[in-house]
């Protein structure tokens, strides 16, 4: 089977994610996605909600699709948490026969070459990059020279883009604002329910 894996802090999870996950799947012909929340990133500073709330929101949002999957992975393990690690025993636990597609952003991909053993991400699975407004395609060369063989494992998909932000959203509660149209239903009632991201 081929099997997308879609990393992130998902803080929250929001309509532009689901897109890009249902994108990848329809276009890769993936059997499922799983979604990955985020315990503690090293790449990204500041704070995020606790583990707990965001993934009992990863669950809300992907129960309507059955081909969507949620893997606690990355909460289990203590301390920081590197995507090699993550995709090392996702491949070891999903079976080795199967084929992983990681999903990341445009912006992602240009860090790409300072993750953590990036060679053996790709060794692993392949990546899929995914358009984000205001970050362009980095260039397939300078990644070529970082990490050897890259250009091979690399798909890229030139929509969706991911254009609703979390930090927007994150706002917009804040300011009492309506967050509907940007998050699924069961996740705007969770937030408010919960009052999440409130001053």
């Amino acid at each position: 089977m081929k099997i997308g894996v879609f990393g992130g802090t998902f803080d929250p999870i929001h309509n532009g994610h689901l897109k890009i996950a249902e994108a990848a799947r329809a276009k890769l012909d993936l059997a499922e996605v799983y979604f990955v929340p985020a315990a503690r990133t090293p790449m990204k500073g500041g704070s995020i909600l606790p583990a707990e709330h965001r993934v009992e929101m990863v669950r809300l949002a992907i129960a309507p699709y059955p081909y969507f999957k949620l893997s606690t992975i990355e909460m289990e393990r203590p301390g920081l948490s590197y995507t090699v690690d993550t995709i090392n025993e996702l491949h070891g636990k999903l079976g080795v026969e199967n084929e992983l597609f990681f999903i990341l952003g445009w912006d992602s991909l240009a860090q790409f070459p300072r993750w953590r053993e990036p060679a053996r991400i790709i060794q692993i699975g392949r990546l899929v990059a995914v358009p984000r407004p205001g970050y362009p395609l980095p260039d397939k060369d300078a990644l070529e020279v970082s990490v050897p063989g890259i250009s091979e494992r690399l798909i890229v998909l030139e929509k969706p883009a991911l254009d609703i932000s979390a930090t927007e959203i994150r706002q917009r509660v804040a300011e009492g604002l309506s967050i509907r149209h940007l998050v699924p239903e069961a996740v705007a009632e969770y937030i408010k329910e919960n009052r999440l991201y409130l001053r």
